[in-house]
């Protein structure tokens, strides 16, 4: 790696050259476009993104888990140079071009099932999202798309009606999509009757609510992330998955898994539905498909996908040739690299040291999470309540230190870390080691 795999601060955090960057952002750009951490980054690669003003801070982001691969992988960088020279666009729906086209043979062979699939590329995770439910609509000519507590699904009209926080993904943006549903997701932290009880009882409820207040006979799609995103990466309770997945079947309800934020071995196998075995009838991946550039897919049984009409699908912009070549030195980076063993690896060593954590700081309410997908929720001490200004707080501190952490949550009460797959350990214990520092602070 080119860039020095180290976190060093020569300013104050962000410094000026970032002060002056920002000022230029905030007269060009509205405010509704918000910033985590207002460094200006001018190089990224392995586990470090460096600033304006020559900072060199450790990344437990991944640009929200899109570069798995780090930000400069060279079979991405080699790859998209080339294509670059050749040509940038001809929309593949007037003239194809074969990168495409191998892309979607690799979705295919890759996505779990090993049922005959096709795939077609868009430009966005919520893009994918919103195409998977117009093919599960038009092919099984039902109305109605269920949706879970705390899931998160974009910003579009339709995927931020399936989105279930108002604030700041809904708030004034309506009127709303129609025949939506929300039911609940098996919550092992926060489910009423205990986390033992969590994956039947939420799934007999969310049967329930489905079969007597839509009508399983009305349903097209039941959408669901694996793990949930931006609600705060929450695990659902082992069980939840198979058997909405199964009610699905029995109804011919086609069940759509969101891997957009899970995929391309973030969480410790390539698909996070893979860990209970679950086969969906049609996953959308996005983020971490391409190494940054924009690109999205839908995937799904070829029963499905081919009934809709010649020009029903597609985009202008969809499966651009130089996303598509960075997504094939994705693909062969995580082969080469093995960066599914990583992220287990990371998963390994970040696990017990948040537990050991939670067991010291009664802030931490709840330690979760697979792979390279993990967070801790904040809570008041000796209690359930989420604790929003600790999450702030310790955020602050871990930023001015020069550790990129993020949060999330329906409550707000969150951190989450998505390391890039090939950071170096040891940057990943000094990040550790910064956080503690934080929390221990509060």
């Amino acid at each position: 790696m080119s860039i020095p795999q180290e976190r060093r601060l020569v300013t104050a955090i962000p410094g000026p050259r970032s002060q002056e960057l920002l000022a230029r952002k905030q007269a060009a750009v509205p405010p509704g476009i918000g910033t985590t951490l207002p460094v200006f980054v001018t190089r990224a690669g392995g586990g470090v993104v460096q600033d304006a003003d020559g900072n060199s801070l450790i990344d437990f982001g991944s640009g929200i888990a899109v570069t798995n691969v780090g930000n400069s992988a060279p079979r991405v960088v080699e790859r998209v140079q080339k294509q670059v020279a050749d040509f940038t666009h001809t929309c593949f729906m007037v003239t194809p071009y074969e990168s495409y086209v191998r892309v979607c043979e690799k979705l295919n062979e890759l996505t779990p099932g090993d049922h005959e699939k096709r795939t077609f590329l868009v430009n966005s995770g919520a893009e994918a999202v919103e195409n998977a439910v117009k093919v599960a609509r038009h092919a099984t000519g039902r109305p109605a798309v269920v949706v879970f507590d705390h899931g998160y699904h974009g910003r579009t009209l339709l995927t931020m009606t399936l989105t279930a926080k108002n604030m700041p993904y809904k708030q004034g943006f309506g009127p709303f999509a129609p025949e939506v549903y929300r039911v609940p997701l098996a919550y092992p932290y926060r489910w009423p009757s205990g986390p033992e009880n969590c994956a039947e009882e939420a799934a007999e409820q969310a049967i329930d609510l489905i079969t007597k207040q839509i009508g399983a006979q009305n349903v097209a799609a039941v959408v669901i992330e694996p793990i949930a995103g931006e609600g705060g990466f929450i695990v659902p309770a082992r069980g939840f998955l198979p058997r909405v997945a199964e009610f699905c079947k029995e109804n011919g309800i086609v069940f759509v898994a969101d891997e957009v934020q899970t995929g391309f071995a973030r969480t410790g196998t390539l698909f996070a539905c893979e860990d209970e075995g679950v086969v969906p009838d049609i996953i959308t991946t996005a983020k971490g498909i391409a190494g940054g550039l924009p690109l999205a897919a839908v995937t799904g049984r070829a029963e499905l996908m081919d009934k809709v009409h010649s020009g029903g699908l597609g985009g202008t912009y969809g499966g651009n040739p130089l996303a598509c070549e960075a997504a094939l030195g994705v693909l062969e980076t995580i082969e080469a690299e093995d960066l599914v063993a990583k992220a287990r690896r990371i998963g390994e060593i970040m696990l017990p040291r948040l537990h050991a954590m939670r067991e010291r700081f009664d802030v931490i309410g709840d330690v979760r999470g697979r792979g390279a997908m993990i967070a801790i929720e904040l809570v008041e001490p000796g209690t359930k309540e989420p604790n929003p200004a600790a999450v702030q707080e310790v955020a602050r501190r871990c930023h001015a230190e020069g550790l990129l952490v993020l949060t999330a949550g329906t409550y707000g009460n969150v951190l989450r870390f998505l390391p890039p797959l090939v950071m170096p350990e040891h940057l990943l214990e000094e990040g550790l080691g910064i956080l503690e520092k934080a929390i221990a602070e509060l």
